[in-house]
């Protein structure tokens, strides 16, 4: 093992410590691909339930019409200014949409938990507000790489 790798498995983040991160963070940038192979990489509100990816997006974008093309997806959440605070999780797979497109409200048990902690996390509210323009992305990741580099300054 290089020593490269072993410094990449000491700055992962715990089980714990992604989802924490994950819960706290309010952005993501997702990264989709056109016809021709070109990406695209655009910002998502999302909440993540410990197991999955909710990302809500306007059903008439440039991201909804390629992932209805090829499901494949990668996305980021980041944040840091200077070097040793830089932390990150990225999560790949293939999106599913959840629940009507677009969402209007009808009832979608699997949305009910995904729904209450989109509406607590960005309005303030108990109850989802659908405005019938965006709809429900779930990934759950078959990939998932994070790093803190707090950890870093403990290393020798």
């Amino acid at each position: 093992m290089s020593h490269t790798q072993r410094r990449g498995r000491r700055i992962m983040m715990t089980d714990a410590e992604r989802d924490a991160y994950l819960t706290q963070q309010r952005t993501c940038r997702v990264a989709t691909v056109s016809a021709d192979g070109r990406p695209h990489v655009g910002a998502l509100w999302f909440v993540w339930d410990g197991t999955s990816l909710w990302l809500y997006s306007l059903t008439r974008s440039l991201r909804w019409a390629q992932l209805r093309r090829d499901p494949r997806i990668a996305v980021v959440v980041d944040d840091g200014v200077e070097y040793g605070e830089l932390r990150g999780v990225e999560l790949s797979g293939t999106v599913s949409p959840v629940g009507g497109v677009p969402r209007t409200g009808e009832s979608c048990p699997e949305l009910d938990h995904p729904e209450r902690l989109f509406a607590a996390k960005y309005f303030g509210l108990d109850v989802m507000p659908h405005d019938a323009r965006h709809a429900w992305l779930r990934l759950t990741p078959e990939a998932v790489t994070s790093w803190d580099f707090h950890k870093l300054s403990g290393l020798g």
